[in-house]
């Protein structure tokens, strides 16, 4: 599912790479574990201590179907967990990974330990891979909703804070690319940088003279596209235009060479349609603002 998905990796400031793979950042799942388990478990979990460490067993399943994300964090928030309460640690066998697609009632995982672990852990667990599935499931869709137009679809710095490398991980595994992870990756000219230059032009010329990042332009309409382009703009970021106007912006980008990217309120709608305006990338906040998260239970069985 991932593919050669266009998006900015870690390689290097402002290197933009192939996504070949998911590549979980166990680093950043980690940091969120300790951080959730120290917010839920500041002085033990004491309606946990009265089922006590009998050995228990439980499956992790999906209520829903959708594209999973965030398995890889089942494992550390137990064993963040057993820390905090200081009982022994559970065990987890993923049945399924990441980027998978899975139907209402298949299981995920199964997990064993002492109850009290399983306990301390679930719900924190259940917040993060619903949370991150969902992300995966919504970029899904709008990835189905493009296919065969060659359209990439990618995610935004619209992301919850902490989150941001979790969430876009989330999108690599529904198919999605990711853009620059934060504002030191590339340079991207928006609204506010050209009225603070005083015009398209002026902001472009600044940009380009930091010539070992990628250069993005935002222009609001196609006035604004042609100075941009005559600036030497080689990637535009074409924002709430209308379908005419976004398909004449493709043809004046192409003529010099450019790539163009829509943003703007795309939904799974009108995916489809501003897609098929020829853009090379549509760049879609919801992926990570507003994605519903995937009905994921922990279901028990002493």
């Amino acid at each position: 599912m991932a593919g050669s998905q266009l998006g900015l990796g870690g390689a290097g400031r402002g290197t933009w790479r192939a996504v070949s793979d998911f590549s979980p950042p166990f680093g950043d799942f980690l940091d969120v574990a300790r951080r959730a388990l120290a917010e839920d478990l500041p002085s033990g979990d004491p309606t946990g201590e009265l089922v006590g460490d009998r050995p228990a067993r439980a499956h992790l399943g999906a209520r829903s179907s959708g594209v999973v994300a965030g398995l890889p964090c089942v494992q550390l928030v137990l064993d963040e967990a057993a820390r905090l309460l200081g009982t022994a640690r559970a065990q987890v066998s993923l049945v399924v990974h990441d980027g998978a697609r899975v139907a209402g009632g298949e299981r995920l995982a199964h997990i064993s330990g002492p109850a009290r672990t399983l306990l301390g852990g679930e719900r924190t667990l259940l917040n993060i891979v619903g949370h991150l599935s969902g992300v995966a499931t919504l970029t899904a869709a709008f990835v189905q909703a493009v296919a065969g137009t060659g359209a990439v679809v990618r995610d935004t710095r619209k992301t919850l804070p902490g989150l941001r490398a979790l969430q876009k991980y989330a999108v690599r595994c529904g198919g999605g690319a990711n853009h620059r992870m934060g504002l030191s990756d590339a340079v991207l000219v928006k609204d506010n940088h050209i009225a603070a230059f005083g015009g398209v032009k002026p902001a472009v010329a600044a940009a380009l003279s930091a010539r070992s990042l990628e250069v993005e332009v935002e222009v609001d309409d196609l006035a604004e596209l042609k100075e941009a382009l005559e600036a030497g703009a080689r990637t535009v970021l074409v924002d709430n235009m209308a379908l005419p106007d976004i398909a004449e912006a493709v043809r004046m980008a192409r003529r010099a060479g450019a790539k163009v990217e829509a943003s703007g309120g795309i939904t799974l709608a009108t995916a489809r349609a501003v897609a098929n305006c020829g853009v090379d990338y549509l760049a879609v906040g919801a992926l990570t603002h507003s994605a519903p998260a995937l009905d994921i239970g922990l279901d028990w069985s002493f």
